[in-house]
């Protein structure tokens, strides 16, 4: 029987942090002629142990299950996360989890990460580890910056895409849903699709961004997005997320919609008038096409 190398951890983002530290676990399984095993959880620790605390997430559920089979590991699992799983100690947890359940032989574990209700030093899973039989080493640390899950939602939450996007790997998407809108961008020579992203997923900055739009069947267009209260339009505070498909014509309605942020043109502002707003809509085109080309 092939022994198995397994991590755990939430993996939000599925960041280059987190590729380096999977890189890690398939070449030691790969090395020991075994298998590599991916473990996360959902939902969020936080939102069970600190209801309202949690962070909103840089992937839903089925994106980090395919960004982390993309990885190459053998196998991915993710475990309900729960009050009882909360309560387990690490060695509990170890034994219960990662030996009796996933038959885990050597546990990667990330640079300063812990588990396990009360967490504990490394010697002390490496302890811990050796009583179930699980050889617990630390995987190195990737060098130069910090990357992490908390890191990459500031930048987004300051509106700077093309860091996050570095520290990603890839661009940050978001998927929703097209919903009835004012259809006010119509009468300004800028259609827009309203998306509806679902309540838990990390919406960057309000601003006007370049992104790609990629439409059910994988098709991809150049698009202008804009998130904020349109305050020229006297909006209120309800924050809508609408994307202006360059070169489309075609019904969307309640078709699920994936955004892939390339930059951000500008921050949301106020403007003096329709045709000022119209005139700047033109320039923010120009540029996101420009970008996108």
């Amino acid at each position: 029987m092939s022994t198995i190398t397994a991590t755990i951890g939430f993996f939000d983002g599925v960041h280059r942090g987190h590729q380096y530290l999977i890189r890690q676990v398939t070449e030691t399984a790969r090395r020991e002629g075994g298998k590599s095993l991916i473990v996360t959880m959902h939902p969020h620790p936080k939102a069970i142990v600190q209801p309202g605390h949690e962070p909103r997430l840089l992937t839903l559920p089925d994106e980090k299950m395919a960004l982390l089979h993309a990885t190459g590991a053998d196998r991915v699992e993710m475990l309900h996360f729960s009050r009882q799983m909360s309560l387990l100690s690490a060695q509990e947890f170890m034994q219960k989890v990662l030996k009796e359940q996933f038959h885990v032989d050597t546990l990667v574990m990330g640079y300063e990460h812990q588990f396990g209700h009360g967490g504990g030093t490394l010697e002390q899973y490496r302890a811990w580890g050796r009583a179930c039989g699980i050889e617990v080493v630390r995987a190195h640390e990737m060098e130069g910056e910090h990357v992490s899950s908390s890191v990459v939602r500031h930048r987004l939450e300051e509106g700077d895409i093309s860091q996050a996007n570095r520290m990603l790997g890839r661009r940050y998407s978001m998927e929703g849903t097209v919903v009835k809108g004012h259809q006010i961008g119509r009468t300004l020579g800028f259609p827009t699709a309203n998306i509806e992203v679902p309540e838990e997923k990390l919406v960057p900055a309000r601003g006007v961004y370049a992104t790609w739009v990629v439409l059910p069947g994988g098709n991809r267009y150049k698009g202008m997005l804009n998130i904020g209260r349109r305050p020229t339009l006297d909006n209120g505070e309800e924050i809508t997320i609408e994307v202006h498909i360059m070169d489309f014509q075609g019904d969307i309605y309640r078709q699920r919609l994936e955004l892939q942020l390339e930059e951000r043109l500008r921050a949301e502002r106020r403007f003096g008038s329709l045709e000022e707003l119209r005139s700047q809509l033109a320039s923010d085109a120009l540029q996101a096409r420009r970008l996108l080309e």
